[in-house]
């Protein structure tokens, strides 16, 4: 297809990217450790390790792995914040030839017993804070090896103190009982004591099996090869690494790692490159996230748009020295036009919108770094990567015309795990991609979203759906029929609301919400409830989300 958008790319970005010269990404994680021995890699709490460290320290990872039977192909799920355990225990798993199954720290019980279940897990590295959540699972699923990491561990000294203020003084491990975990320092030790086996991994293996929600509401594994994450490191290093010059390159990762857009643009492009990942494990924490900025000479952040609001409205930030910032990257969710003005005002850069999705290991379009102002778009299609915009039928759409974003290019994963069926439902024979988006394609090729075909809610830059919410609230007794949609929140972008017709007459809102709090991590929880006696149907029965979404738009508006 005739790829006229990339005679409007920025000039030095090419039209196609290379992503040969590695087999796995496990053996760029090795050349380039071994290439930047001596810089900085990650900075996490006032602690600074190497490649070199890293290097050594993921190498004795895998081969504690690889001691327990976990090799080639085998699930190891990561349960932490941003963390320096985080790019330890991830490249220690891929150099292994294992697979990396990415949990959010924040998940219920019942969201992890089936993530470790559908996913096969025979390892768990997670953080002490969450262990009390493991252990209501834990003998439900197929895990064989617990390895427990604390906040302090990798501190040194400091670290004592680290884990006694979180331990004791803020009370943040909740009391726990795991008989024959193993605490993740002395795996390293043991691993030490023995060799990483070579193992042979190529483009077309699994290299995570990163989650998503499901239009079934059950969360499902992307299956992200190591060709589809070596692409994309090398489409995001071709697009924004020209903004940087000759700098080293210093990155801002306040996004979760275990998030696929953090977890690909910071942690991987940055290795890659030689850059430095700052983690901020607690970003809501605003005040001392700014204090950790004040401390740093970045030149690149990324976020979501809460977060950059969130920092545009706090005094300290507005004061810091922008001179060294080169990038700033906004994806996960829609950059408002009010927020990337502010940001370009407050630090003299512009905010760049870029899109993607866990499908496409995520990054797909962005803005480019010539970009003056604030546009509206989610930029231009990535090298090697193509665009359509289709109707229902799977007809192209003229340019301008409103329909389905359709993506294909080497990013784009190989399904779902052992879901042929709603694989087969999102990636078409032609290799494209549904992405369930609704946008349309001006004559330059940049590229606008105007609505969501499917249901999905956007909270905060995390996909929440509605059938996993309406089944945990169709569990409560009091509970006739549910419908769950995304209504506007002017912090977080959307948030989950409930429409409910009581089977019991006496249950209240609360009840409902005090309800959702043992079930649902914190950002899938519905904030409103609204009760009615019937909710709008089809002819054969189906809830029509959609009318509630509309009639919701019209109260809206009418307020």
């Amino acid at each position: 297809m005739d790829r006229f958008w990339t005679r409007h790319y920025p000039k030095g970005v090419p039209a196609d990217v290379r992503y040969d010269q590695y087999r796995s990404v496990g053996e760029l994680v090795e050349q380039k450790c071994a290439e930047y021995a001596d810089r900085p890699a990650f900075t996490s709490m006032g602690k600074t390790i190497t490649f070199a460290e890293l290097e050594r320290l993921s190498r004795a990872f895998g081969a504690w792995l690889q001691a327990r039977g976990c090799g080639k192909g085998a699930r190891v799920a990561i349960m932490m914040p941003n963390c320096l355990q985080y790019p330890i225990a991830l490249y220690g798993t891929l150099r292994a030839g294992a697979i990396v199954v990415n949990v959010n720290p924040l998940y219920t019980p019942r969201e992890l017993e089936h993530q470790l279940k559908d996913s096969g897990a025979e390892v768990i590295v997670i953080l002490e804070n969450f262990a009390a959540t493991l252990e209501q699972c834990l003998a439900r699923t197929p895990v064989k090896h617990v390895v427990l990491a604390a906040l302090g561990d990798l501190l040194g000294l400091k670290g004592h103190v680290v884990n006694f203020v979180v331990r004791r003084l803020k009370k943040m491990v909740p009391a726990y009982a795991l008989p024959g975990a193993l605490r993740f320092n002395d795996a390293l030790a043991e691993g030490a004591r023995s060799e990483l086996a070579k193992v042979e991994v190529g483009h077309d293996d699994i290299a995570f099996l990163q989650y998503t929600g499901g239009t079934t509401g059950v969360s499902k594994g992307a299956m992200l090869l190591h060709r589809n994450i070596l692409a994309n490191i090398e489409q995001a290093a071709a697009w924004l690494l020209p903004g940087l010059g000759e700098e080293r390159a210093v990155i801002i990762t306040a996004l979760p790692l275990y998030h696929i857009f953090s977890l690909t643009v910071n942690c991987l492009l940055m290795t890659k490159v030689g850059g430095e990942n700052i983690l901020i494990t607690n970003p809501r924490d605003i005040p001392g996230f700014v204090k950790e900025l004040a401390k740093h000479r970045y030149n690149v952040i990324t976020g979501v748009n809460t977060l950059f609001n969130a920092l545009l409205n706090n005094d300290d930030f507005r004061r810091l020295d922008f001179s060294h910032l080169k990038v700033c990257v906004g994806g996960g969710m829609a950059v408002q036009k009010a927020v990337a003005e502010r940001w370009k005002q407050v630090t003299g850069r512009t905010l760049l919108e870029g899109y993607g999705l866990t499908e496409t290991s995520p990054c797909a379009t962005m803005n480019p770094l010539d970009l003056a102002d604030y546009n509206g778009s989610i930029g231009l299609p990535l090298p090697s990567t193509e665009i359509v915009v289709r109707d229902d039928e799977g007809r192209d759409l003229p340019l301008g015309q409103p329909g389905e974003i359709c993506i294909r290019g080497p990013q784009v994963m190989a399904g779902y795990w052992q879901r042929p069926e709603e694989t087969a439902a999102v990636l078409g024979a032609d290799g494209f991609l549904r992405t369930g988006d609704i946008g349309t394609m001006d004559e330059k090729g940049f590229v606008r979203i105007v609505d969501r075909k499917k249901d999905m809610i956007l909270v905060s830059g995390f996909n929440v759906y509605p059938n996993e919410i309406e089944q945990v609230v169709a569990m409560h007794p009091g509970v006739l029929e549910v419908a769950a949609i995304g209504v506007p929140d002017p912090h977080s972008g959307e948030v989950p609301k409930l429409f409910v017709v009581k089977k019991d007459p006496n249950l209240t809102a609360e009840q409902l919400l005090e309800f959702c709090k043992a079930q649902l991590t914190g950002y899938k929880r519905p904030k409103y409830v609204e009760f009615r006696t019937e909710l709008p149907k089809t002819n054969v029965g189906k809830i029509l989300r959609r009318a509630l979404r509309e009639q919701a738009t019209g109260q809206a508006k009418a307020a």
